[in-house]
């Protein structure tokens, strides 16, 4: 990166070392921050059930021929998919073998209370009652699920990102230092960068996108291999094209989010320097190169500039971050046999049927704010921005710092030759 807006390019520091300051701060922010990540893909995921109705006695299924020894004694012992769309609370009456006609009202009634509260249960409300939820119904460890593919995704991605952003902001030939405006640099050479890491690691994303939004009651090992048994069920049907679904969101997702992120963080790191140095004039102070700085100014100016930038980005584009996991967690064996009496009419009369899931961008965002409201396309954003906020600071002041120690050493080399 060009810390100091293109003035004085970093031809000090190898291609290595940058990526190795990148790969420093991503094992860092990924440990961090894949918790509040996991709650961000639930709360998106979710169905609406801000409105939950209260189910009458009749709609209460009758488990009258489970075998007596399945071990469901209390109310809400189990919950089970039915039609692998809503949960269904097994709410058992005085005993599992009495029959749906001999049950009486108050104990109907107390089974749909509870079937109810067993819903509401599992069903996260916000950022900290999802976290809440999670670690006391699935254990600690669920909080850090699909921990490794984040790790495979984030290392390269973040790779290709930075060091790409660095050689776009700093290398003499770059097109951005001789077409682009300084001021605007940073937003161009930020998009062009991230661009390229979402096309990489794409695939790897869906997969942890579909791990984390894995419901409750399985293991980590079974979540992993039902995940990949997915991802080869959509393979097979679609082709490896299907990897790349979500890529058109994610990409307006990442590239205004990457654009607005760099823009305002050099704009944030100069507003800093300015405060730091108020008897000289902007002109001065920003020429001086941030490789002056020591390194307790350079961590809290990159990490206050980070992660202002990371929550006001993260905020911006929180609807198209909702319309991607959407789109990615959505299963298709179950909604294509849900959607084959609407895709057989549509034939008859000529015509396609394409579900919100498939459509375009523009048109699946509309149908989100059209069934739920401005809400539902932000549903989320504050464990978005608690993520992206502390995750933006702690990579970028990172990122800096090992850039900053390599240069050092680089000096003390060039020192004793």
């Amino acid at each position: 990166m060009n810390s100091s807006g293109g003035a004085n390019p970093e031809v000090d520091i190898s291609a290595g070392q940058k990526m190795l300051s990148a790969v420093s701060g991503s094992l860092l922010t990924s440990l961090l921050v894949t918790p509040l990540d996991v709650v961000r893909v639930r709360l998106q995921s979710q169905p609406n059930t801000s409105s939950l109705p209260r189910p009458s006695s009749s709609t209460i299924p009758s488990f009258s021929n489970l075998p007596p020894n399945l071990g469901v004694t209390a109310c809400c012992r189990e919950v089970f998919w039915v039609n692998n769309t809503s949960p269904v609370c097994l709410a058992s009456g005085p005993t599992l073998t009495t029959s749906a006609s001999s049950i009486a009202p108050s104990t109907s009634t107390a089974a749909a209370d509870c079937a109810v509260d067993e819903t509401r249960r599992k069903t996260y409300n916000s950022t900290f009652d999802g976290l809440r939820k999670i670690a006391r119904n699935e254990g600690l460890s669920s909080l850090w699920r699909g921990l490794s593919p984040t790790l495979v995704m984030a290392i390269p991605a973040n790779v290709i990102y930075f060091t790409g952003y660095d050689i776009l902001r700093s290398h003499k030939r770059s097109p951005v230092n001789q077409y682009i405006n300084d001021g605007y640099a940073p937003l161009v050479a930020g998009s062009v960068a991230r661009v390229s890491a979402a096309a990489a690691i794409s695939p790897i994303e869906m997969f942890r996108t579909r791990m984390q939004a894995a419901p409750a009651g399985t293991s980590g090992v079974g979540v992993f291999k039902e995940t990949l048994l997915g991802l080869r069920k959509l393979v097979h049907a679609q082709g490896y094209s299907s990897l790349w679904r979500g890529l058109t969101l994610t990409m307006w997702r990442d590239v205004p989010f990457s654009g607005l992120y760099w823009w305002g963080y050099e704009a944030g790191r100069n507003r800093l320097r300015d405060l730091r140095y108020p008897t000289m004039t902007q002109e001065v102070a920003r020429s001086s190169s941030r490789n002056d700085e020591n390194h307790t100014a350079t961590f809290i100016d990159s990490f206050l500039a980070g992660a202002t930038s990371g929550a006001i980005a993260a905020i911006v584009t929180t609807p198209f971050d909702v319309g991607k996991t959407r789109q990615q967690v959505t299963d298709d064996d179950h909604h294509n046999k849900q959607q084959k009496p609407r895709r057989a009419a549509a034939a008859d009369k000529g015509s396609s049927y394409l579900r919100p899931e498939e459509r375009s961008m523009p048109r699946f965002l509309y149908h989100i704010w059209k069934e739920e409201g401005a809400p539902g396309l932000f549903r989320g954003w504050a464990a978005r921005c608690l993520k992206v906020a502390p995750a933006c600071a702690i990579m970028i002041s990172s990122y800096e710092i090992g850039k900053k120690m390599a240069r050092k050493m680089n000096e003390r080399k060039a020192g004793e030759r």
